[in-house]
């Protein structure tokens, strides 16, 4: 039956395409026909009638219409296993929640705040007036005869639109990157650390999410045993976690010591690759330096230790750096791990395989819509890095709008140049602003019962850790959810915040966090604060009494 039916619809449609012609068309456009023509505009509205129904017909098969070829028993298990914790379930409740306030249904309050992501122009940060004045002038050239438009901007868009083809941020660039702009990195790396930097070894990147996940790639293989272990902190940004899933690598913990302000012990490191060589091959580490979601800035020492260990141990370092102006404690500093393991001496900095990630997304610029970045590769086996070019290759090249927002973060104003002073101003109003809110999220938290919150002393977040008493741990069991999770919702039902539960981020056992940005201004920030405060007092009294 299916068969016969299939030939009637080969039928209908071949005959239809022998009577439709390109002269049919273009008389039935005009209104014109003549006999030889071909079939009418109402026949032939009749005729794909029956064409339609048809093609309906030869998808049937006894009786039943044709199954999709991919549904989620054909899903690609990997792609199944994913998970996003900053843009998951609870940020997907929050939208829902500001479109009903939004069509005037009500809420215990009248906006959401979210504070879930690093978004710093969607927190109500203002871009940085120079690398805008830049990327427009490589976007739109003409600007170049404004007089609205400082010279030093000029003369930097000129440079970066000569790297480009035709002129045009429109045009494709090399894979890794627009030369130019690689050769600014490597100045910048140079000037940073006051180690030499090889602008070859630079790959531009639509973000550091892209460089990361392309550097992971190259990394993992293996069988069973055999297998590549990705060794990542936790707490963790859930790219590595959800990268580690997609690519059905075995993912190794190590532990961030809470206690001790979230610092990297290395006998937790050695204790993680033990216990994971036992069923997988670790060939990675990952470091996240100043940490995400934790906040924490490593020592000089801590640096050492790690590219110690790694060296014994002939792992491959990947230094996820994009926070490396986002250091606020007094007593802390930024240290690259590319300049520690230049100053451990040449045994060290001549074999030790490092990748470090830098981005537009985060620092004082926060442009995280142009999804710009970089990384790093030194010490790679030569045949290896020809592979990494072909794999660049694959996605063509990075956004050039975002090398452009890149090099000006590499490159920016100097003293003797006229955009400085306004430069330097606004750099340092945001970086003043969110040291400030860093001290502000710690103190006002800590003041709360039930809360713990370590030091900000660097990147975006907190994590406090979180009491949550355990009638409310059941509760949630019960629901089939995390106790963070539970608190998060009801925390975004009868506040308007949301936040992360720390589950996405990875956690000891038996303890609870969630994670926020100090992004939004400071008044809104103290409104959240505040709403916070008095949510976890209330769920407190409401659970302790249960007990």
């Amino acid at each position: 039956m299916y068969r016969l039916q299939l030939l009637a619809a080969r039928s209908l449609i071949a005959g239809a395409l022998d009577q439709f012609t390109p002269l049919t068309l273009t008389s039935s456009l005009t209104g014109v026909r003549h006999k030889s023509q071909g079939p009418s505009v109402e026949k032939y509205g009749q005729m794909r009638f029956s064409t339609a129904e048809a093609k309906v017909s030869a998808g049937r098969l006894d009786g039943k219409m044709r199954e999709k070829s991919l549904t989620m028993d054909t899903l690609n298990p990997q792609v199944k296993a994913v998970e996003y914790a900053v843009r998951g379930p609870i940020v997907i409740k929050a939208v829902e929640i500001e479109r009903c306030l939004e069509e005037g249904g009500t809420k215990p309050f009248s906006e959401v705040i979210k504070a879930n992501i690093g978004d710093a122009h969607a927190m109500g940060q203002q871009p940085i007036t120079f690398l805008r004045q830049v990327v427009a002038l490589c976007t739109f050239p003409e600007l170049m005869n404004s007089p609205s438009f400082p010279e030093d901007a000029k003369w930097r868009a000129r440079r970066i639109l000569q790297g480009c083809g035709g002129y045009s941020l429109g045009s494709y660039s090399a894979s890794q990157g627009i030369e130019y702009i690689r050769k600014d990195i490597a100045a910048f790396i140079e000037q940073r650390d006051g180690v030499p930097s090889n602008w070859e070894n630079i790959y531009l990147t639509t973000g550091a999410s892209d460089g990361i996940m392309t550097i992971l790639r190259l990394l993992v293989s293996g069988k069973d045993s055999s297998r590549t272990g990705v060794m990542i902190p936790i707490p963790q940004y859930p790219l590595y976690s959800a990268a580690i899933s997609e690519m059905d690598a075995v993912q190794v913990n190590y532990y961030l010591d809470e206690d001790n302000c979230w610092a990297l012990d290395i006998n937790e490191l050695y204790r993680a690759y033990q216990a994971a060589k036992q069923h997988c091959q670790p060939r990675v580490i990952c470091i996240i330096n100043p940490g995400n979601p934790t906040g924490q800035v490593q020592s000089k020492k801590c640096i050492e230790e790690v590219l110690h260990f790694a060296y014994e141990e002939n792992l491959f370092v990947m230094s996820d750096e994009v926070y490396q102006d986002n250091v606020y404690a007094p007593d802390c500093q930024f240290h690259s791990f590319k300049k520690v393991l230049y100053e451990m001496g040449p045994e060290y900095f001549n074999s030790v395989e490092l990748a470090s990630f830098h981005s537009t997304s985060k620092g004082y610029t926060g442009e995280c819509g142009f999804r710009g970045g970089y990384m790093e590769v030194i010490n790679m086996d030569p045949e290896v890095k020809v592979q990494l070019v072909k794999l660049l290759s694959v996605r063509l090249c990075p956004p050039l709008a975002g090398q452009a927002a890149m090099d000006v973060i590499v490159n920016p104003p100097q003293p003797d140049e006229p955009s400085f002073k306004q430069f330097h101003q606004e750099k340092s109003s945001v970086l003043g602003a969110l040291a400030e809110k860093a001290k502000l999220t710690e103190q006002i938290l800590n003041a709360v019962p039930g809360i713990k919150c370590n030091p900000v002393q660097g990147a975006m977040y907190a994590f406090p850790r979180i009491f949550i008493p355990p009638k409310a741990v059941e509760e949630a069991k019960a629901l089939g959810m995390q106790p963070d999770m539970l608190y998060c919702l009801r925390l975004l039902e009868e506040k308007g915040i949301c936040v992360v539960p720390g589950s996405g981020f990875g956690q000891k056992d038996g303890t609870y966090h969630f994670r926020m940005t100090i992004l939004p201004s400071t008044e809104k920030l103290k409104v959240l604060l505040g709403k916070v405060r008095d949510f976890h007092i209330s769920f407190l009294k409401e659970y302790s009494a249960l007990e």
